[in-house]
């Protein structure tokens, strides 16, 4: 039996050394792995994502790991963490996104990854803030149409309320006039399949298809409804201005890159992009605002003194008017700051280091606004509507509040952010000009199952709304 040389030991125990040395440099922050191959800490997670975000940050500290679907999720939850996550040129944003659009969309990457880029930047010009108070009259004239449609008093869910005026307003706006249905069968038929969707959406972006019987049958119908009407949106020019919508310029860039297929796909993810936060941020701000007697009343009358007290007047708004009424502005960014969404998320492209940690490449990096906008350190007195800090963001040159994370960061944030504000501005001061409204429940506390998007309200809301006289 040969002994082995001393030499091979001094170089075995010099590689360990080297390895162990290397080892603790490169050490990850502490990791959430639960017990099941794969699946992780995914049942413990997934009961209450919000919640488990929290306890984690509170037991491990500003920085840790959760292991769950076979993918790690790194989190970070204070000032360095979050500077790296806003300016690192080692993340990228559009790599940690393009499997859960391709899982909801069936938008394979390579076709994501040549359109994305050029697809913000015209969402950018087309519903940004340079073109923005064009679409004022389009928006109001909309709103009176749907809100004709309310009568002149009655008791709704909140929510249903809220969806029966934006889900038409948004699709006659940015897709086509009359695409939304007016046959009272197809309207039930496209609310059933769109909030099937968009209610099993977190789950289709990390679970396969299969596992999904009745969201992939919604998916499914609403790509058919897009594959039906794209020829009719495609020649679609407005009455007034002849101008292209949204979805027009959107094909036009999707067909020069010959990726005509997909035509369908883009619709179903500009679709949802656009339905699905509008709703539940015009239903918290209504919420919020009817819930709190004084701003409501400051509200109202901000309203009368602009537009007058009669309230059957089908009224203009323009851009001068909304400057008059900043309060509803700051109820609406302050209803996105308690219900933000539980994260937003970056892939990890090479080592990161943060704080003592160091964050492996392929690792996704999250952030969450939801928790981010519950510190007090930026937010005084976070878990009160005080619509009245908003007084400090300089929204005339559409700044934000520092650390307010609702729309994203850098590069990509959210492009319909502009959109989507003034829609709900136009329709809150619409309802509360039109209608004497009051909530018959008390305003339900946001769902604990969410992530994905503005969270979403636990239980019903009941509004009864009367016609003023």
């Amino acid at each position: 039996m040969e002994l082995i040389s001393p030499a091979v030991i001094i170089i075995l125990g010099c590689v360990a050394l080297l390895l162990f040395l290397q080892r603790k440099n490169l050490r990850g922050p502490p990791c959430i792995r639960g017990w099941l191959p794969w699946i992780g800490a995914g049942f413990e997670f997934g009961k209450a994502p919000l919640e488990f975000i929290e306890k984690a940050r509170i037991k491990y500290g500003p920085v840790f790991t959760v292991f769950v679907m076979g993918t790690r999720m790194t989190f970070v939850t204070e000032e360095e963490g979050i500077n790296v996550f806003l300016k690192s040129k080692e993340i990228n944003f559009e790599l940690a996104v393009q499997k859960p659009i391709y899982r909801t969309a069936s938008i394979p990457k390579n076709t994501f990854l040549t359109l994305h880029e050029k697809l913000y930047i015209m969402m950018k010009g087309k519903i940004g803030t340079f073109n923005l108070y064009q679409l004022t009259g389009q928006l109001t004239e909309e709103l009176h149409e749907q809100l004709e449609n309310l009568g002149t008093h009655g008791t709704m869910e909140l929510n249903n309320l809220v969806r029966h005026l934006l889900y038409p307003v948004t699709m006659n706006i940015l897709f086509k006039k009359g695409l939304f249905p007016t046959d009272e069968r197809k309207i039930r038929e496209f609310y059933q399949h769109f909030q099937a969707y968009d209610e099993g959406f977190e789950y289709g972006c990390q679970m396969p298809e299969c596992l999904l019987r009745n969201w992939s049958k919604s998916k499914k119908w609403l790509l058919a409804l897009f594959e039906k009407t794209i020829p009719d949106m495609k020649t679609y020019r407005s009455a007034k201005d002849n101008s292209m919508t949204l979805i027009q310029a959107m094909l036009d860039i999707v067909e020069t890159e010959r990726k005509e297929e997909m035509s369908p796909n883009y619709g179903l993810l500009l679709l949802w992009a656009s339905l699905s936060n509008a709703v539940p941020v015009a239903f918290w701000t209504l919420g919020f605002v009817l819930s709190h007697p004084t701003v409501h009343e400051t509200i109202l009358e901000g309203i009368s003194s602009v537009f007058g007290t009669a309230g059957r007047d089908k009224m203009e708004v323009s851009e001068d008017d909304l400057k008059k009424l900043p309060l509803i502005k700051w109820c609406i960014l302050e209803a996105i700051r308690l219900r933000a969404p539980g994260i937003i998320t970056r892939k990890v492209m090479k080592p990161v280091k943060i704080l003592n940690y160091t964050i492996p490449s392929g690792d996704l990096l999250m952030l969450s606004p939801f928790w981010l906008h519950r510190n007090p350190e930026y937010f005084p007195e976070p878990e009160l509507f005080k619509p009245e800090r908003w007084k400090k963001a300089n929204l005339e040159k559409h700044a934000f509040l520092d650390w307010f994370m609702a729309f994203g960061s850098g590069k990509y944030q959210c492009p319909g952010r502009w959109f989507a504000l003034l829609q709900i501005q136009i329709c809150i001061i619409l309802i509360l000009y039109k209608y004497d409204c009051s909530l018959l429940d008390p305003l339900p506390k946001q769902s604990p199952l969410h992530l994905v998007g503005v969270q979403q309200p636990e239980g019903q809301c009941r509004i009864e709304f009367k016609q003023r006289k």
